[in-house]
């Protein structure tokens, strides 16, 4: 049986001071390098899981988690792709923000909502970021803040493009990514009924 295997990246700088980082661009901590080594090896005893491609965000934090499975479960022959698509839900203004104090500032409901809520988008950035990894993009395709839904919208063309096809053809598949994105990949698999292993 053909197997998807999802895999939230270790915990960065960012997680562990408790801030929104969104599309912000921050390494893994040392608990997380930790982490993602213990993912590798979680990953390396699913029976019969033999994966033919690599799929991960452009932020470091997912491509380090990537980059250090593949080694821990001898997959560095493996393509890893890169792809914004499957990048953290953009938080917008509230990037760089700590969790705590955006509670203080918004109040505590507004903050639930605009993270738990499908279709609540928090404040959006008032002016674009200036990144060189996006710049061959539609610059109207990059958010300035989006909600889980959009977040979804976002990376489902490249799961139906590039990762479906894999599995419809019998290839696994290992994508390493974030908690939010992965959360609204499964909220639409799950809609769509097909069973993630």
């Amino acid at each position: 049986m053909v197997k998807l295997v999802l895999v939230r990246h270790g915990e960065s700088i960012a997680n562990r001071d408790n801030v929104y980082t969104g599309w912000n661009d921050v390494p893994l901590s040392k608990k997380g390098i930790e982490q993602a080594k213990d993912a590798g090896l979680k990953v390396a005893k699913i029976p019969d899981f033999v994966p033919t491609h690599i799929h991960t965000s452009v932020l470091s934090r997912a491509i380090m988690t990537a980059n250090i499975i593949a080694d821990v479960c001898s997959f560095l022959y493996l393509p890893i792709t890169k792809t914004w698509r499957l990048n953290e839900r953009h938080y917008g203004a509230l990037r760089g923000i700590n969790k705590d104090v955006s509670k203080k500032i918004f109040g505590k409901e507004q903050v639930l909502k605009w993270r738990r809520g499908f279709d609540s988008v928090p404040p959006l950035l008032t002016q674009p970021v200036q990144d060189r990894r996006y710049q061959k993009y539609d610059m109207r395709l990059m958010p300035q803040g989006e909600s889980l839904h959009q977040t979804q919208d976002r990376l489902m063309p490249y799961f139906w493009d590039h990762i479906a096809p894999e599995l419809m053809s019998g290839h696994d598949q290992l994508i390493v990514a974030h908690g939010s994105s992965l959360r609204a990949l499964i909220k639409k698999l799950r809609v769509s009924a097909i069973k993630i292993l």
